[in-house]
């Protein structure tokens, strides 16, 4: 993903970001295996979601503290208390702590990557997971790195966030990423806090003039919110659509979500309306 948006983009500049602490990496969704009503062991995948993310957001971005589940395997529950006990650990101090095989600890530590409670002080770490000839030490010039070469392991969540402190961090970037926002919009994002606790965020976020509530988008039911400069983009649509009374959104708009919306897909409201404040 990103040297598809970077230009000249290398992966020494990640690596720089993680190990200096700017950026951290981890699974912040959960593990659908976590949520069912009798949990399995977690199976992982090279397709897990990891999320890169600023080391500053990490205590609105991750809700709680590292809680040890019961579907573990028995090495990965080992490398988990181990971690716990001791802190940040490199690669080789978990292999003689845990007293298992090296191959062991590495698959212990994927499970517990793809589980979402660990990360690594360095990107490498999980590259070397993910690549079998890194961690044989096989290829040529950067993948012939060592295994784990550079940074420790630790507990990807530390500490818990007070709701009232998370609330207002999420609202402000679900603004940032669809311009408006509303309940059935929010509903969409895994992470977001209860639409109760963005919704005292967003309101109060609106008495201090940062954004406006009103009606901006048809076809969903209570409050929305924009950032001002989103409203003159729905100014802007509406002089250039041919129609006045109704401007469709491109088929790509995260705003008609067939999760969102009932067929057929929702008209902006006409501008006076859709400007008004509550």
């Amino acid at each position: 993903m990103l040297p598809a948006r970077i230009a000249g983009y290398s992966p020494d500049l990640l690596d720089t970001l993680c190990l200096s602490g700017e950026v951290m990496w981890g699974r912040l969704s959960p593990h659908p295996a976590f949520e069912r009503e009798e949990p399995r062991r977690v199976r992982p995948t090279r397709v897990a979601p990891i999320t890169l993310f600023l080391r500053e957001d990490a205590g609105w971005l991750l809700p709680g503290p590292a809680v040890e589940p019961p579907v573990l395997s028995h090495p990965a529950r080992e490398v988990f208390e181990q971690i716990q006990r001791r802190g940040a650990s490199f690669f080789p101090d978990l292999v003689r702590a845990t007293g298992r095989l090296a191959s062991e600890v590495e698959d212990a530590l994927w499970e517990l990557v793809a589980a979402g409670l660990i990360t690594a002080d360095g990107f490498e770490n999980l590259r070397s997971l993910v690549d079998p000839k890194r961690r044989r030490g096989e290829g040529r010039g950067r993948l012939a790195r060592p295994r784990h070469a550079a940074g420790r392991w630790a507990l990807l969540r530390q500490a818990e966030a007070p709701p009232e402190v998370a609330a207002e961090p999420f609202a402000r970037q679900l603004l940032l990423r669809w311009g408006v926002v509303f309940r059935d919009l929010a509903a969409r994002e895994s992470l977001a806090p209860p639409w109760r606790d963005l919704l005292v965020a967003l309101r109060r976020m609106e008495a201090r003039g940062e954004i406006r509530g009103g009606r901006f988008v048809g076809g969903s039911v209570g409050e929305q919110f924009a950032l001002p400069e989103s409203l003159d983009l729905l100014r802007a649509v509406r002089r250039e659509t041919a129609a006045a009374s109704e401007a469709a959104p491109g088929a790509a708009d995260p705003l008609i979500s067939a999760r969102c919306f009932p067929s057929p897909a929702p008209a902006m409201l006409p501008e006076r309306a859709a400007l008004s404040s509550r």
